[in-house]
């Protein structure tokens, strides 16, 4: 699961975190690049000796942390002789928790928020044992800009406030608006100019294009090779259930939770889940939905849409059309698939998934008892650096004059109406790694007042225009989630409750995602089967696992 989320974050990363990196709120500091680094030079003198700090950290593909040109400028800016101790991305997570086990760990740990991240778990564990130091005084004293950045987005400093109170990691809080809602349908328009048909808004119209599509040979080769619909199953974003059943019932396509009225329930146990899986069995009973959509991987999928003798797909499910379609310059097929809006249900029901769009809980960068309080104090500042624009930018997009200017005259930001500030260096044809920024490990903070900043091509079907075909798309999704959301990413479990949740989370989620694609397929009847799938629930304790959630919800928003 692991290489799977990986490979498609990796996707994510080239036409996002390249292009802005991602977000959070700074709302005061965006246009403000030039002054990025007041109030976070070292405390120290110029002519002082280094100070020497350890680091625990992960080496993403085409980067050396040593020789970096991020890690040199940010140990001259804040005079600290770095000792890495470099992990690869493949088992991380698991050195990292060995040294902490064996009491050899460094003074500070800098990870990805996509690879190797503490959980709030680990924050709470391992700072009850005073094994990861508070932060909050350090944020008090040396860093201005986390300061403010949680002064004016409240909802991240209780995204990273533990129940005691103290701060002890902070993690990556990037609002990427396109992410945010991840479960969207790509359709081939240009098959529906061929059969002279409009984009469908209700569920009823999405079955008939499809059986257009199956039936009337839009691709023109005289063969009845046409895939209506596909998709993958690896991981979020990319499954075809979510964007469907969301005109039925609220589908979060992770937990399967509601709040109704403050109320945390279970969508999977009620009627219009029920009438949504009915609906989609009627699609795969009728050969409407590619049977290898419930069990292929992003390679399988990729290859339907890349199908070399002739253009054989009809609407794809993911967060953006890179996954099954091949978008580089050239390839006209990539233009053929625009967004779909969420369908309207037989009950006027029309949601879209909707996230924290890449905020992440837990703590990717921490601070362990090892250090010392000149250690300290160079490492909040460094990272308080990370939370201006200029300092985030460098940070996880590379150094200015190598990775990214000013913008020129003409320009266009993403945002509309927003003044562009940063303008990426593209990457020439044969050239190395530039090795110049951290990327992942340099993601703290992204508003998307930050992301809006950048500049992007204005024909969305380039290659430099890609992130504004992914933000116009999304704008179709936004407003489609429900009023009430339940912030599972961002909620304190009680410690003694911790390991119960994630057990019953696991069972529950499987057993739910199980009988989903047996009730889809035909083996158990939603008739005859249902009561005793609701039972199966029952018996894994999903009133109690709702019941702890319910307790964190209520702490929270106390």
């Amino acid at each position: 699961m692991k290489k799977k989320l990986l490979s498609l974050l990796s996707l994510v990363m080239v036409f996002t975190i390249i292009i802005s990196g991602c977000s959070g709120n700074n709302k005061s500091n965006v246009n403000n690049a030039a002054n990025a680094g007041n109030g976070t030079e070292a405390t120290q003198g110029q002519d002082a000796k280094p100070v020497e700090v350890s680091v625990f950290a992960v080496q993403e593909s085409g980067i050396d942390i040593p020789t970096n040109k991020f890690t040199q400028f940010a140990a001259d800016k804040f005079n600290i002789k770095f000792d890495w101790e470099i992990n690869p991305s493949d088992g991380a997570k698991e050195k990292r928790q060995i040294s902490l086990a064996s009491g050899d760990y460094p003074d500070a740990y800098l990870l990805t928020a996509y690879i190797d991240e503490f959980s709030q778990a680990d924050v709470l564990k391992y700072g009850k044992q005073g094994v990861l130091i508070p932060l909050n005084d350090l944020i008090d004293q040396y860093a201005p800009n986390i300061k403010k950045a949680m002064e004016e987005s409240p909802e991240m400093k209780t995204l990273y406030t533990a129940p005691d109170g103290n701060i002890y990691g902070l993690g990556a809080y990037t609002e990427c608006f396109h992410c945010s809602y991840p479960n969207k349908m790509w359709i081939n328009t240009e098959w529906l100019k061929k059969l002279n048909m409009e984009m469908p808004k209700t569920t009823e119209e999405f079955k008939a294009m499809l059986t257009a599509f199956k039936t009337k040979d839009p691709n023109g080769n005289g063969k009845a090779d046409e895939v209506p619909l596909s998709g993958s199953t690896e991981d979020f974003g990319v499954r075809i259930v979510p964007y469907l059943m969301n005109s039925f019932v609220y589908d979060d396509d992770r937990n399967y939770l509601n709040l109704q009225d403050g109320k945390v329930v279970s969508a999977a146990i009620t009627p219009e889940w029920k009438e949504g899986l009915t609906y989609i069995r009627s699609l795969y009973t009728e050969g409407l939905i590619d049977p290898g959509a419930f069990t292929q991987n992003a390679e399988a999928f990729k290859k339907i849409g890349e199908n070399a003798d002739a253009e054989i797909l009809g609407a794809g499910a993911g967060m953006h059309p890179a996954i099954f379609i091949n978008i580089d310059p050239g390839n006209t097929r990539s233009a053929h698939y625009n967004p779909l809006a969420p369908l309207t249900g037989p009950s006027g029901i029309s949601y879209a998934t909707h996230d924290a769009g890449g905020v992440s809980p837990g703590a990717k960068f921490a601070i362990t008892n090892k250090a010392s309080k000149e250690a300290q104090i160079a490492l909040i500042q460094m990272v308080d650096y990370m939370y201006t624009p200029e300092g985030q930018t460098n940070a996880a997009s590379g150094m200015k004059g190598i990775d990214w200017e000013d913008p020129a005259p003409g320009d266009v930001a993403l945002g509309e109406g927003v003044t562009p500030v940063v303008k990426t260096i593209p990457m020439k044809e044969g050239e190395a790694p530039r090795n110049a920024g951290w990327s992942g490990m340099g993601h703290f903070y992204m508003p998307k007042e930050y992301r809006d900043t950048w500049v992007q091509g204005t024909d969305i079907y380039a290659s430099d225009g890609y992130e504004r075909r992914l933000y116009d798309a999304s704008l179709l999704y936004q407003g489609h989630e429900p009023k009430e959301l339940f912030p599972l990413w961002s909620i304190w479990i009680d410690p003694s409750e911790i390991d119960e949740a994630s057990m019953l989370q696991t069972n529950l989620r499987n057993y739910i995602e199980q009988n989903e694609l047996q009730f889809i397929t035909g083996n158990k009847d939603l008739n005859k089967d249902w009561d005793a799938y609701v039972k199966g629930l029952q018996d894994l304790k999903l009133d109690r696992y709702l019941e702890i959630l319910q307790k964190a919800y209520d702490s929270s928003v106390k």
